[in-house]
């Protein structure tokens, strides 16, 4: 029989914590279909933010209006952020309304009319105008996906089904310099560039319309024998008890709470609270320690390092992509047996000693020293190893937590503010970075994400629990127990 551990006590399950059928990454086709399909929505979410930095070097050659601006390039790049962050914040009441298929089929179709849109602009503005439009269905991808994914996972494996989400993501990024390098050389380059995303958004929906609705949310709507019969396809016959149990369990304790969900109660329930505090500070802490800065902007940086042909700038950028895509597949295997909590502090250790690097050869670099081809080089290992120790914990472990830290009556709430927060820290770096770099140099640019990846190694080790290996009922108890053994008392 399952045990639900009541508010206030600090016990959990064996039966929770050790299910009784050994389940593996590759144990079941069905829910590693259901990851793959659903993770497309990461790799446009990837294939978009690897793009843009191939892409814009030959927006520039085009429209001298936007070679002239660095407001415009940051313009250009960063309003696809804009989108983002509308479709994250609507993407959490779009899940929890209509269901997480729904929301999929709706991402892609604006996401595939906004490649459109870019590939035929016949000017910077109309080509923002199509940036808007795939943020918009990047947005609620990225709400959608590792929540859908994580609502079908076992909870054994499912920091690591999770993280293929971010995997698809990497691999995004990878794919868009292949890409880059493939229409160099072809009339209309960025246009194609931009304009093939479309490509995977309609596969993704010819796709989900033959997958199921999460097991989770059907049966949070009463459609238990829909649920059920989802659930059958992942458990076996035991397992499927018990998780047919603890989804009864759930819903009971909702409809006895009678608490009517809204956005508002993210900050009136405290252990709603400080898991959003924790889930958003994650996201915060991503964008603000560089990565997108990295993949956005890193032929440009190549660029300012003394690699100025195109060319080299995206091959060296194919390299990065190619050493972040693999680093998530190392973080696939290592979130679910390392933790959560401990991968993202060597993640962030690794990041600020990076950062150090990065800095100090772009300071030797400004100041006129003489033999300056060894320090773009230096710079260019900063950018590698500053992937490699991103890639496997900072890169999976914010949008992993995510999925798995909140009630399922506010999954898709708190999912969607989450990462709008993650949405808005991602436009202010990239709207902010090349004119920090122009303002003050790029040296004090990379110095200061160094301080702010140190003060992010100090929160993930004060406000961060350890989720590995917990089911959703037992990561409820922790914030609950944190928030002095109360229930979901409305506060104020």
């Amino acid at each position: 029989m399952t045990i639900i551990s009541l508010p206030g006590s600090s016990g959990y399950s064996d039966s929770l914590s050790e299910p009784r059928t050994k389940i593996t990454y590759f144990s079941n086709a069905y829910v590693l279909g259901l990851t793959l399909v659903a993770g497309i929505g990461g790799l446009l979410f990837g294939y978009d933010t690897g793009v843009i930095s191939g892409a814009l070097l030959y927006i520039k050659d085009d429209f001298e209006s936007v070679a002239r601006s660095s407001f415009l390039q940051e313009t250009i790049v960063s309003m696809a952020l804009v989108g983002a962050i509308i479709g994250a914040a609507a993407g959490g009441w779009i899940n929890d309304t209509h269901g997480r298929k729904k929301a999929t089929l709706i991402a892609d179709v604006v996401f595939t009319m906004g490649s459109f849109v870019m590939a035929v602009a016949p000017d910077p503005y109309i080509l923002i105008i199509g940036r808007l439009l795939i943020g918009l269905g990047v947005g609620v991808a990225s709400v959608t996906a590792p929540v859908y994914i994580a609502e079908a996972s076992p909870s054994e494996i499912r920091g690591g089904l999770v993280s293929t989400n971010v995997l698809m993501i990497t691999g995004g990024q990878f794919l868009s310099y292949l890409v880059n390098l493939a229409f160099t050389e072809v009339p209309g380059t960025w246009r194609w560039m931009l304009g093939v995303s479309a490509v995977p958004a309609i596969l993704q929906f010819f796709m989900m319309l033959y997958l199921p609705e999460s097991p989770r949310w059907l049966y949070m709507k009463d459609e238990k024998i829909k649920a059920v019969a989802v659930l059958s396809k992942i458990y076996d016959p035991d397992r499927l008890d018990e998780e047919v149990e603890q989804l009864s369990t759930a819903l009971e304790e909702e409809r006895a709470r009678k608490v009517a969900v809204a956005w508002l109660d993210v900050f009136r329930v405290k252990e709603i609270r400080i898991a959003f505090l924790a889930g958003a500070g994650l996201q915060a802490f991503q964008q603000f320690t560089g990565i997108n800065t990295v993949m956005y902007y890193s032929p440009t940086i190549v660029q300012m390092a003394g690699f100025h042909s195109n060319q080299l700038a995206l091959l060296l950028s194919l390299i990065v992509a190619g050493m972040n895509a693999a680093g998530t597949i190392a973080g696939i295997y290592l979130i679910d047996h390392v933790g959560r909590r401990k991968l993202a502090l060597t993640s962030l250790f690794g990041v600020i000693i990076s950062l150090g690097i990065l800095s100090w050869s772009f300071f030797l670099e400004e100041s006129g020293s003489s033999n300056g081809k060894f320090y773009g080089v230096l710079s260019v290992l900063g950018l590698a190893l500053y992937i490699a120790f991103f890639a496997p914990g900072m890169g999976p472990v914010p949008w992993t937590v995510n999925s798995e830290i909140y009630p399922e009556a506010y999954r898709g709430i708190c999912g969607g503010m989450s990462a709008t927060v993650n949405w808005i820290s991602n436009l202010i770096v990239a709207q902010s970075f090349l004119s920090l770099a122009t303002a003050l140099g790029t040296g004090t640019t990379f110095l200061i994400l160094g301080v702010i990846a140190i003060l992010a190694f100090v929160f993930v080790a004060v406000y961060v629990p350890e989720t590995k290996g917990l089911s959703f009922e037992e990561v409820e108890q922790i914030w609950k127990e944190r928030a002095g053994g109360g229930g979901f008392v409305r506060l104020g």
